[in-house]
């Protein structure tokens, strides 16, 4: 009986249907758009719809002006709408009511209105029969539209609607059957607490007694031999006044009070606390004697038996929150046991020797890395620019991997750089937050950051003149292993494999074998830096860190392994990796959130991990902020498509990139226009990147960034990129729609990028040589756009 949201997002659809489009998806929703919605309109409209016949919508659109269809159900229903994010007018009859942001708006759908948002708008639409109104309003006739105020139920209302937004990607039909009779009662209870009611059956001084009836029913519900008589005393009324009452309320009362505890079984039956308790029992609770009666009469309201609901509701539980998450007790070291040896303190300020520049590839600007121009774990629009460059600008990136701790004498020792970064005694780390958690170590007691995100980005870089709705190029001329510092490993690179609890194997292992963790480092020799070969592996032990902490698992970034703790042992004999250098970090500031977990990728690209980003490339960017804030990290010597134990052959690299910046406009080419997921160009291929969520700090509220990790699923990332790549051919060959279904079946292939992320990513590769000579060449790249 689960049934997921409808999703519509116009960023999948050709940009010439992208206006029929939002105003059909309006109107399924009894709303029309202005005439003048513009052919390069943006916005998502998802919708989820009870068994009772409730609809919840979000809205995330630019200024819309919308109005009721002109279709509507006979009696119209009415609208709730509660505007998250801008600000607007909402006029009828020649009045005008100002609202913003947090105002919740009723509207009459028979009625005319016009509502209007100024800016970007964000907003939850919850559309409620006139029946199931009827039944708490009775005959009473609000004046409609209005904007409520600020009454308990109003504000109660408010923050319920929110919380159901916040949660909307989650919902199901059984979370608005268990939220449905509480929101009902809510907006019915502000109704008749602020608005003004044409000449009804009631008298407000009969409204006022018949809330004190209703309230009086609430709080006896569990009484099995409740009586009209009993309220009617309770209240101070005669029994003949109250019977009264329901008649001119369009109900009666057994069939009032029926309907109540029936909301309230539903309740229970959805609660996973509740389901030790039997469907008897939590019948028997709220008042009804016969099991036979409760049964009928539960089908006959919510179309679905008691016992199917509650099964459709059962939920299994993960083993693991998330990667990064600190998981586990706090343990500490026994007393008396020394830290793990972690190299020779350094000064974090030192600066590196600038490496010689390539003759073919001369950069303009040189991007060290050291612990004052990277950040771990995290992207932020609030991080300052450690470099400003134009847009045709070759910058030199240097980039360190986030697991150096798990070799530090062949990732770290010698290298100033590294060092800075790494650096961690008793007493302080140069790089103190290692992640997008709070600060505050006392939490989990893993240190600051909490390692909520795991990557060290070199970065950011602000592009002049990039602004929100451009496209920024980044253009890969190079990637080279970065050497070891060590004199021991004098021209060699090397690179760590994590097999790691938050893989896909680690749920998964041989009949007889335990769940675990293993390292495996990896050689290049530089002399032939095109393939690297396994040197040895360990399986992971509690490590303790220099503050003293014991991690029993690999739980928070760049924990200092002490080799005197673990055994070594070959691992890949005569097996050889071929290189596919990549940086699986490349991302621009996304604007949603002020810190930002480095994992789960998005719109704004980051955690990508696609292996076909790699030199002769080019990744096209969606700017969300001024000036684009670049990051780039996460250096992959190699990986497969999948990512399966958890991570590439991460190792440390240094790229030379070329940043181009397209600005938005009519002049963009088909393309990257109205871009809104990472897109992949190589001398073969367009790839085209999405995810489970294209934009999870958007979709997913409040929680986002912890839900994305739960909420993810191949099947969502499968149906964001066939929805995207079939975009995309409409768009950019002029395909039909028929026809882009056909080719991308014969001709395009759909991979698994990584499950590794949370926000599971899924790519479509479509081959350039399919269109002959149109568009073969440098199609974007070829002109700046700048």
């Amino acid at each position: 009986m689960t049934s997921d949201p409808d999703h519509l997002d116009l960023s999948t659809f050709p940009e010439a249907a992208r206006a029929d489009v939002w105003r059909q998806r309006l109107a399924a929703f009894g709303l029309a758009a202005a005439e003048d919605a513009g052919a390069g309109l943006s916005g998502a409209l998802s919708v989820l719809q009870s068994v009772s016949g409730l609809r919840i919508g979000r809205i995330v659109a630019p200024a819309q002006d919308l109005r009721p269809a002109r279709v509507q159900p006979r009696p119209a229903p009415l609208l709730f709408v509660l505007t998250l994010r801008s600000r607007g007018v909402l006029s009828a009859q020649g009045h005008l009511q100002y609202f913003a942001q947090n105002d919740l708006a009723v509207l009459d759908q028979g009625n005319d209105w016009q509502l209007r948002w100024s800016g970007d708008a964000k907003a939850i639409l919850l559309e409620l029969p006139r029946s199931a109104v009827a039944t708490r309003l009775g005959r009473q006739k609000p004046r409609l539209p209005l904007v409520l105020g600020g009454s308990v139920a109003a504000d109660m209302a408010r923050s319920m609607l929110g919380v159901l937004g916040a949660q909307f990607d989650a919902l199901t039909q059984e979370d608005l059957a268990a939220s449905e009779g509480a929101l009902l009662d809510l907006l019915c209870s502000a109704l008749i607490g602020e608005a003004d009611f044409d000449g009804g059956a009631m008298t407000p001084v009969q409204v006022a007694h018949f809330r004190r009836v209703a309230a009086a029913i609430d709080t006896r519900l569990q009484r099995p031999d409740l009586t009209l008589a009993d309220i009617a005393g309770q209240v101070g009324l005669s029994a003949r006044y109250v019977q009264r009452l329901f008649e001119l309320h369009g109900d009666s009362f057994s069939r009032y009070v029926r309907q109540k505890r029936l909301e309230r079984s539903r309740a229970d039956l959805l609660n996973i606390s509740q389901n030790g308790v039997s469907i008897a029992q939590i019948a028997h609770r709220w008042g009804f004697a016969s099991a036979s009666h409760f049964s009928r009469s539960f089908r006959e309201a919510f179309g679905i038996s008691a016992s199917a609901l509650r099964e459709d509701n059962l939920e299994a539980r993960l083993p693991y929150a998330f990667r990064g998450h600190p998981g586990g007790a706090v343990k500490h070291p026994a007393k008396g046991q020394p830290p793990p040896p972690h190299g020779e303190p350094c000064d974090p300020a030192s600066d590196l020797p600038e490496p010689a520049p390539n003759p073919d590839n001369m950069a303009d600007f040189l991007l060290p890395a050291r612990a004052d121009t990277v950040h771990w774990g995290y992207i932020s629009r609030a991080i300052p620019p450690v470099l400003y460059v134009p847009s045709g600008a070759v910058v030199r990136v240097e980039t360190l991997t986030q697991h150096g701790g798990d070799d530090y004498a062949r990732f770290v020792e010698g290298d100033p750089g590294a060092q800075s970064v790494f650096h961690w005694t008793r007493e302080a780390k140069p790089v103190d937050r290692r992640g997008a958690g709070p600060m505050d170590a006392s939490i989990f007691g893993r240190g600051a950051g909490e390692g909520f995100g795991v990557h060290i980005c070199t970065g950011p870089i602000h592009v002049n003149g990039a602004e929100p709705g451009d496209v920024l190029e980044v253009e890969i001329l190079e990637i080279a292993p970065r050497p070891s510092a060590n004199p021991l490993y004098r021209g060699k690179a090397f690179g760590s494999n994590a097999s790691a609890w938050w893989g896909y194997q680690y749920n998964d292992p041989l009949k007889g074998t335990k769940r675990h963790e293993t390292i495996t480092i990896f050689e290049v020799d530089l002399e032939r830096p095109d393939e690297a070969r396994a040197l040895y592996q360990y399986v992971w032990t509690p490590q303790t860190d220099p503050f003293g902490v014991v991690h029993e698992t690999m739980d928070y970034p760049g924990i200092p392994v002490d080799h005197r703790l673990i055994e070594r042992r070959p691992s890949l004999d005569n097996v050889t990796i071929p290189a596919r250098p990549h940086f699986g970090f490349i991302g621009v500031a996304p604007r949603e959130a002020e810190i930002v977990d480095s994992i789960p990728p998005g719109y704004f690209g980051g955690n990508v991990d696609n292996w076909r980003a790699g030199p002769g490339s080019r990744v096209y960017l969606p700017v969300a902020v001024e000036g684009a804030l670049l990051s780039i990290g996460d250096g992959h010597f190699s990986q497969g498509d999948g990512e399966i134990n958890g991570t590439g052959l991460e190792m440390s690299l240094t790229g030379t990139v070329r940043l181009r910046l397209h600005k938005a406009g009519a002049q963009t080419v088909p393309q990257i226009r109205g871009l809104s997921t990472p897109l992949i160009e190589t001398p073969e291929e367009w790839v085209i990147q999405s995810f489970s969520f294209e934009n999870h700090l958007r979709d997913l509220g409040r929680s986002a960034q912890t839900d994305v990790y739960t909420r993810a699923s191949l099947d969502r990332a499968l149906r964001n990129a066939f929805r995207q790549a079939r975009r995309f051919l409409i768009d950019t060959y002029g395909l039909t729609e028929d026809d882009a279904h056909a080719l991308l079946s014969v001709a395009a292939d759909f991979s698994v990028t990584q499950v590794a992320d949370g926000n599971f990513g899924v790519h479509v590769s479509i081959r350039r040589s399919l269109f002959g000579d149109k568009h073969s060449g440098n199609a974007v790249g070829g002109s700046s756009g700048s």
